[in-house]
């Protein structure tokens, strides 16, 4: 596996949901894959599980990672080909990534959405030069679109709890006080249609994901209706996609508070567990009780992240 970006790149899902279960049993069983070796993980935006969990993944696997937070560790960065440097950034990503890639084997890029200019985005234009110039393998720790580690993880944490063979997954949109990318949301979306699940995506009128990922997914905009029978509630807020309102893209359209998750959406549920990516703002995106409750799958969820990211380190470990 030479990058890791969307649910194909990780082949056979069962076979996939099957390694992560060895590697949750047994994580120190591949230590001498990683021996030698160094992971740099290049942050440009901030992080707690994913910072964290990516260095216990490549510790389990006996590696050495490197963090690196662009502009406070380093210079900062400029991103776009063909500008003038005459302004607070140092230095190019043309010349920082093939000096990164020279210190390490593998390398993990975060890079969040400007959410101002969708075709830069869309484009994964951060992410791509690091394919380029780099010349090692390259995982997303979230990018401009998608967050496939947070994916990966909330199918094996789904997996471990689904009572039935094919659940109820739905995606809800919650409002929030601040514009959100819509890389989770995308990735939940393309690894639940790759999945064994009836996958329903709810959200206001304006919010609609990009087709590539949304896919074969049901959309349901009344929220109360979507919920009914759901196995698994995933909320999570993001910003206008610019899909039906193109002129819209990385806008706050709506902060209705009757959309945050609380015991009223539960009730109409299977006795759902709840999930979400943290961090949560409790209150708006769910309430306490529910998040507090015992069928909340947060910590579990959280805890999956070593996993979906030993797996994908391990298999680009084995091509190297």
């Amino acid at each position: 596996m030479k990058s890791f970006f969307h649910v194909q790149d990780i082949g056979d899902l069962q076979a996939a949901l099957a390694e992560a279960r060895q590697v949750k049993a047994t994580p120190f069983a591949w230590k001498q894959l990683g021996e030698n070796k160094t992971i740099m993980l290049v942050f440009f935006n901030s992080s707690l599980r994913t910072r964290l969990s990516s260095q216990k993944a490549a510790l389990n696997l006996g590696m050495s990672p490197i963090v690196l937070n662009i502009g406070q560790d380093s210079w900062k960065l400029e991103t776009e080909l063909g500008v003038v440097m005459d302004g607070d950034k140092s230095e190019h990503l043309r010349e920082a990534i093939p000096v990164m890639a020279s210190y390490c084997d593998l390398i993990g890029v975060r890079s969040f959405a400007g959410l101002t200019d969708r075709d830069f985005d869309y484009n994964e234009t951060i992410l791509r030069q690091f394919v380029e110039y780099a010349g090692k393998p390259v995982i997303s720790l979230e990018s401009a679109t998608v967050h496939p580690c947070q994916a990966f993880a909330d199918l094996i944490t789904i997996e471990e709890h689904k009572t039935q063979k094919r659940p109820k997954v739905v995606l809800t949109w919650a409002p929030h006080p601040r514009a959100l990318p819509q890389a989770v949301p995308n990735s939940f979306a393309e690894w639940m249609n790759a999945a064994d699940a009836d996958f329903v995506i709810t959200h206001p009128e304006g919010y609609e994901l990009d087709p590539l990922f949304a896919g074969k997914a049901r959309v349901e905009y009344d929220q109360m209706k979507a919920l009914e029978g759901a196995d698994f509630v995933y909320a999570k807020n993001w910003s206008c996609p610019g899909i039906s309102r193109p002129q819209d893209y990385g806008k706050i359209l709506s902060k209705d508070m009757n959309w945050t998750i609380d015991d009223r959406h539960m009730a109409v549920t299977n006795n759902a567990r709840f999930m979400h990516c943290l961090p949560v703002r409790r209150n708006m995106i769910v309430s306490d009780s529910v998040i507090d409750s015992p069928r909340s799958l947060v910590i579990p969820e959280a805890a999956n992240r070593v996993v979906s990211a030993q797996v994908v380190i391990k298999r680009m470990l084995e091509t190297l």
